[in-house]
């Protein structure tokens, strides 16, 4: 009998020693680990930089902006307050990250020729899915499917004012060999949209 006890308070321990080799071995991995693997099965999605969850990046994570994919996701709803009141989810996510602001950054005068709902919309997407997902010091750039204009944005940093997140960033447009080239700064709002700080 105490040799059966012995034997039993053994083999408990080894298991319960497998039991915490086990344990450990199925951690969840660091938050900083790339998506893939455990990661893009149970946590896919991406974690922008005013707090918001992302199903999808729209090519940013490759220093893209999938212009067509995102416009069609925008679809016809152009600007905060247009997409405040559009759909549900990430469509209406995406048209409230748009904001109505951003189109100051982009400017009219490039897209003499257009329908500017039609344009800015698909660009201001563009411009605030990056300012949300792109790493400081990223370039993105995109092709407006309609105009054919060309851009780049950079990310140049991020930091909290007034208990909003901001980016500074860089923007290059080329537009039927027309060049502009600003800086700018942008900040979150409580809505999720970024907006042009003055």
């Amino acid at each position: 009998m105490a040799r059966c006890a012995a034997s039993c308070v053994s083999s408990a321990v080894v298991a319960l020693l497998a039991g915490l080799v086990a344990a450990t071995a199925l951690a969840d991995p660091p938050s900083q680990a790339p998506a893939h693997g455990w990661r893009k099965k149970h946590d896919p999605y991406y974690q922008g930089y005013s707090g918001k969850k992302w199903e999808r990046d729209y090519g940013i994570l490759e220093g893209r902006c999938d212009a067509k994919s995102l416009g069609e996701t925008l679809g016809k709803s152009v600007g905060g307050s247009a997409g405040a009141k559009v759909g549900s989810g990430e469509v209406r996510d995406v048209a409230i990250l748009a904001g109505e602001v951003l189109g100051e950054a982009i400017g009219r005068q490039v897209f003499k020729g257009y329908d500017i709902k039609d344009v800015a919309g698909t660009d201001r997407a563009c411009l605030a899915q990056a300012l949300e997902l792109a790493k400081d010091g990223q370039r993105v750039a995109w092709t407006n499917p309609v105009s054919n204009a060309r851009y780049q944005l950079r990310p140049q940093r991020a930091y909290q004012r007034d208990g909003r997140q901001c980016r500074e960033f860089s923007l290059d447009i080329d537009s039927g060999g027309r060049r502009q080239a600003t800086t700018r700064t942008a900040c979150s709002t409580a809505a999720g949209a970024w907006e042009m700080r003055r």
